[in-house]
């Protein structure tokens, strides 16, 4: 009687393992994201759409994380593909002959500020004066601060710039930019609607305007057929970007951050960056 009960717990515990493994082993039919907040926020959900019109509908999944917990998912291999923002300005954080990369998109991190009842910013980073302009910043958890930093040492107006309020969340930093507490550099796809509906404006020129390239990541490694289907689906869209509207805006962009640049598709070793 004992030895049967032992043995049915034995079984039991068995048929536990078995479980937790089936459930931890990543579903090769489902496609599964990782991507920076400020993309996952409103360019995936566009992305996901035209992406699905013109390849065919998949089942996936979306994990918006801070960019080093995307990467450490892609790393231990719990996520197929990493969306992140790469522009000429940023510092490398990582450097792997791991990863590859591809372009899928374009955005633009530019100064917003909100719009007052004379129609123009309240905040003006290129209006002349020494007074002080409260700025809204990423904070250190939040590597997209990295493409604003360069900018900024580059330029007198850090010693203008007050800093008041400090988030790792783009969307939070919308809200505080929206209230009128000062100004902030924010991906243009996240502000459009506030650009449009004549709430925020630009708080500045072309010269504070950074062009970033939105990239999708993978490992070398990519024994899955049909994550490798869509690899080769999008590498060889590169140049015709899916969202409508993303090509014709790719040469103002450049013009607006004052530069261009060679891009290295589907480059190993890619510089990936942590937002």
């Amino acid at each position: 009687m004992l030895e049967a009960g032992q043995q049915a717990l034995a079984r039991l515990d068995r048929e536990r393992e078995s479980i937790r493994e089936t459930q931890a082993r990543p579903d090769r039919n489902v496609v599964t994201f990782a991507a920076q907040h400020s993309i996952g926020w409103r360019f995936y959900p566009a992305w996901l759409q035209a992406f699905e019109s013109a390849y065919g509908p998949i089942i996936s999944r979306l994990r918006a994380d801070d960019l080093p917990n995307c990467l450490q998912d892609l790393n231990a291999g719990t996520v197929d593909f990493v969306l992140a923002y790469e522009s000429r300005k940023a510092a490398s954080v990582v450097d792997t002959s791991d990863v590859q990369s591809i372009r899928i998109g374009r955005d633009l991190l530019l100064p917003v500020a909100k719009v007052g009842t004379d129609g123009r910013p309240i905040f003006n980073l290129d209006r002349k004066g020494s007074s002080t302009i409260p700025y809204l910043r990423f904070g250190a958890a939040a590597p997209i601060g990295q493409h604003i930093a360069p900018l900024l040492e580059a330029d007198t107006i850090r010693s203008r710039l007050q800093v008041v309020y400090e988030n790792s969340m783009s969307g939070a930093l919308r809200i505080r930019v929206r209230e009128g507490i000062g100004i902030a550099w924010l991906p243009k796809s996240l502000v459009a609607p506030d650009l449009e509906a004549g709430l925020l404006a630009p708080a500045g020129g072309k010269r504070w305007k950074v062009a970033l390239d939105i990239k999708l990541y993978r490992r070398n490694e990519h024994p899955n057929p049909l994550t490798s289907k869509i690899w080769a689906f999008l590498d060889r869209r590169q140049d015709r970007p899916l969202l409508a509207g993303q090509a014709s805006r790719r040469s103002a962009m450049l013009r607006s951050s004052g530069h261009g640049r060679q891009d290295d598709h589907g480059r190993k070793g890619s510089r990936l960056h942590a937002d």
